[in-house]
């Protein structure tokens, strides 16, 4: 091979390889917005979602609303909501163990924080810390919650733009 050839393929690989590895290092700032809606496919969510912020549990024993911190609430910021807890009767749940878990179900992953119940503010609400949703799309937050011997479920839908 002559010189000149043998430089332009050994431009051409380290070019490859410089590519490759900007890539690997923007992976985890570009993939979850831009590569996962290509590769799981951009699914919109159910027509007859029920995105309400205020709902009955699943059992009917609680009745539970969230507010966020942040409005509308933003991709990629960690943030905080306020979980209001209270009877089917009305009456405020204080003391209660909650648990709180989420996802995406169209893509089949997690939320990529642990988000926790981190202070019981009194009156039935409870701070929700370390909730973000790193891209658009459907998201769901469940919150297993038990109190006086009692436990149920809810689960609110997002659908994030």
């Amino acid at each position: 091979m002559k010189k000149s050839t043998l430089t332009v393929v050994a431009t051409a690989a380290i070019t490859a390889v410089a590519i490759i590895i900007v890539f690997v290092l923007l992976l985890p700032i570009i993939g979850p917005r831009f590569i996962m809606p290509l590769v799981m496919g951009n699914i919109a969510a159910p027509a007859d979602l029920d995105t309400a912020t205020t709902r009955p549990t699943d059992s009917g024993l609680y009745r539970v609303s969230f507010t966020s911190a942040l409005d509308p609430i933003a991709i990629n910021q960690i943030h905080s909501w306020t979980l209001h807890v209270e009877t089917a009767d009305g009456q405020p749940v204080d003391n209660a163990e909650i648990s709180v878990n989420g996802g995406m179900p169209q893509h089949g992953h997690g939320l990529p924080t642990k988000p926790q119940v981190t202070q019981n503010l009194g009156n039935g609400d409870y701070l929700v810390e370390g909730l973000k949703f790193q891209m658009t799309g459907w998201w769901e937050v469940r919150f297993d919650i038990s109190a006086e011997g009692q436990s149920d479920s809810i689960t609110f839908n997002l659908v994030l733009q």
